[in-house]
């Protein structure tokens, strides 16, 4: 079994790509793990699909023909070329993999180094597709470990510390152009997490808003903490609304742009509109009057902030890598206890075996058998002690993996052992559990 993750995200495709690559419902993720799990080197698939990136986190028996088979179905999905796909992805294997995963679950590889959003997206794709059933226990124990080290570089680092999620960085430029933003009126428009976190931001500023929705209950229940500075509108207001007000932030699931030029009427005050969404809500426009961001022009601000974490970053990389290697010993404990638990059990039953042979041929009485049966157990303990004390102590070598195969095969195990699952994810405890 081997680690694969395919990775696009900011660092390697612009907007156009990622807005193609997207999965932007369950029945989009869906049906791709299912075509995932059909190819036979695949175990195992979890799908992670943000504004920001596109994560393919595998199990696999087979890595080259693996990656090849998943650049074709991409290609299928997107339209974009296999040979421009190819070209844009980072592909991680075995140990580059699970250090990626965890960068990625620790907020290191995100837009703004420190969001805590992609904690809960990660747990969400995991939830989603442990219960569809495209994943268990083999992926299930590398999320457990990853969680666990996004919680320490959490607890351990200020990385996270006033967080700046991509929404904030939107708000913060908003603030920059306009200056003080309170008093003012900005339109939110959609009720997603992206969304709702650009109007608690600028709630914070004093900033009133007005969030659209297509679903009104559902935008006034979300805003019912925000009452004072907060009114929700349906969705049919947008076009009278983004021609009269200054700041507009879209953040909306929608498969297609739902600001286009036509909705434009012309004004003359400058108007500063945030696109957070992918695939982009507003279509691309040329206005004078009209400053328009996406996610890709918020660079700056993350560079800022990236310098700004940079030492607390030196130090969560240092947790990232002690969690990769701890992780990996610890499978190697998986594989090597068992082992040491069935030499033992051969080397009982056999004693077991030959006392009973004993008894039939009447060279020992039944008196007799408890006393011999002690005898050869501590005599077995005695001779395995050694041997047993040093495949325990494999876990740190090098040449642990070599070692294993040859004791397996000398022994005639089978290739592929019922590992011990003494340390799962908790997900994954409390659903076998039910």
């Amino acid at each position: 079994m081997r680690y694969l993750i395919i990775s696009f995200s900011h660092k390697n495709t612009n907007i156009d790509i990622r807005e193609k690559l997207v999965f932007n419902s369950d029945e989009k993720s869906e049906t791709f793990l299912s075509k995932l799990k059909q190819n036979i080197n695949i175990n195992e698939a979890v799908l992670l699909s943000t504004c920001n990136r596109v994560e393919i986190i595998l199990s696999v028996k087979d890595v080259l023909n693996t990656s090849d088979f998943i650049f074709e179905l991409l290609s299928n999905y997107s339209g974009i070329s296999k040979y421009e796909l190819e070209g844009r992805a980072d592909v991680y294997e075995d140990n580059g993999a699970i250090h990626h995963l965890f960068c990625v679950s620790s907020s290191l590889d995100s837009l703004v180094v420190g969001e805590t959003q992609i904690a809960g997206q990660l747990k969400d794709a995991f939830r989603f597709s442990f219960n569809k059933g495209f994943c268990a226990q083999k992926l299930a124990r590398a999320f457990h470990f990853a969680f666990k080290c996004a919680a320490n570089v959490r607890n351990q680092t200020d990385i996270s510390k006033n967080p700046v999620s991509v929404a904030s960085a939107a708000v913060v430029q908003a603030k920059e152009l306009l200056g003080e933003l309170g008093g003012n009126i900005a339109i939110v428009v959609g009720a997603g997490e992206m969304a709702i976190l650009s109007m608690k931001n600028l709630v914070q500023l004093n900033c009133n808003v007005i969030l659209v929705n297509r679903d009104v209950e559902k935008a006034k229940e979300l805003s019912k903490d925000f009452s004072e500075f907060v009114t929700v509108e349906p969705i049919s207001k947008l076009k009278e609304l983004i021609n009269r007000y200054r700041i507009i932030f879209s953040a909306t699931g929608a498969p297609h742009v739902i600001i286009t030029k036509d909705m434009i009427e012309e004004r003359n005050f400058k108007r500063y509109w945030f696109d957070l969404a992918v695939p982009r809500d507003i279509e691309d426009i040329y206005d004078e009057n009209i400053k328009l961001f996406s996610v890709d022009n918020l660079q700056q601000i993350v560079n800022t902030n990236i310098a700004l974490r940079e030492e607390h970053a030196k130090k969560a990389y240092e947790i990232v890598g002690r969690s990769t290697h701890e992780f990996f010993r610890w499978l190697q404990t998986l594989q090597i206890e068992p082992i040491v638990k069935e030499i033992r059990l051969n080397a009982i039953n056999c004693a077991k075996h030959q006392i009973a042979r004993a008894l039939k041929k009447n060279i020992i009485t039944e008196d007799e058998q408890d006393k011999i049966f002690m005898i050869l157990n501590s005599t077995l303990n005695q001779f395995l002690h050694n041997p047993t004390v040093k495949l325990k102590k494999l876990t740190d070598d090098p040449v642990a993996d070599t070692i294993v195969e040859a004791v397996k095969y000398m022994f005639d195990f089978e290739k592929d052992m019922k590992m011990l699952n003494k340390y799962k994810c908790e997900h994954y405890d409390s659903k076998e559990k039910a």
